[in-house]
């Protein structure tokens, strides 16, 4: 319990707590769904990759305590908007380098941490793109607040199942990191809505370019 909350920040699990088979089934997840964004990553979209992970980076170091928790913001559910299947490779540079550089998660958990944050990105990317396209604003606004929130709601859910299928133990620690999230999963949603609302007034025409992709 002790090493679980010293080595534990949202999102970034480190090394030695999860088992072996959940490492390999999130790193293999992981480079499918980077080979997938690799794949769709066109050379004149590189810069707003760079925007977005740096906003991730810098984002993920703001830790703010809460219980025996720390919450940071994700913003997987903006990069999801904007990004489609290319929050993967996206996401992954961004952990390397908070590994790297600041010893956040660690290097067998890429993966994990990875898919953790990218896939609910990718989600909501299908689930909300029409209604952020939606030239009804409350629809489009709804949409945006929706998709941030669910993009964190989703990661919180899956890091809870990472948890348990390395040790049933580990159950009422994935129920109360859940709970101290709720702030951020509201917090997200209205970062994700008025990032949206702000482009759709100054430049309307990124949106119509990611939901061609």
């Amino acid at each position: 319990m002790a090493f679980f909350l010293e080595n534990f920040k949202f999102m970034h699990i480190s090394e030695g707590i999860l088992s072996a088979p959940v490492l390999l089934s999130g790193a293999s997840i992981a480079a499918v769904g980077t080979c997938i964004g690799l794949k769709k990553l066109d050379y004149d979209r590189i810069p707003q990759v760079a925007i977005l992970t740096s906003a991730f980076f810098i984002g993920s170091l703001v830790h703010v305590p809460i219980g025996p928790f720390n919450i940071h913001l994700i913003l997987n559910g903006l990069m999801g908007i904007f990004l489609g299947w290319v929050a993967f490779p996206a996401i992954l540079v961004g952990i390397i380098l908070q590994a790297l550089l600041f010893q956040y998660g660690g290097f067998t958990t890429l993966g994990i941490n990875c898919i953790n944050m990218a896939l609910p990105a990718v989600i909501c990317f299908y689930t909300f793109g029409a209604g952020i396209k939606s030239d009804k604003k409350f629809v489009s606004l709804t949409a945006s607040f929706l998709c941030g929130f669910t993009a964190v709601f989703l990661s919180c859910i899956m890091l809870a199942f990472s948890l348990i299928f390395t040790n049933e133990g580990f159950l009422a620690l994935a129920k109360l990191a859940f709970i101290t999230q709720l702030p951020l999963m509201i917090i997200e949603g209205m970062i994700t809505l008025f990032c949206v609302r702000f482009l759709k007034k100054v430049k309307p025409e990124i949106l119509e370019v990611v939901y061609e992709v």
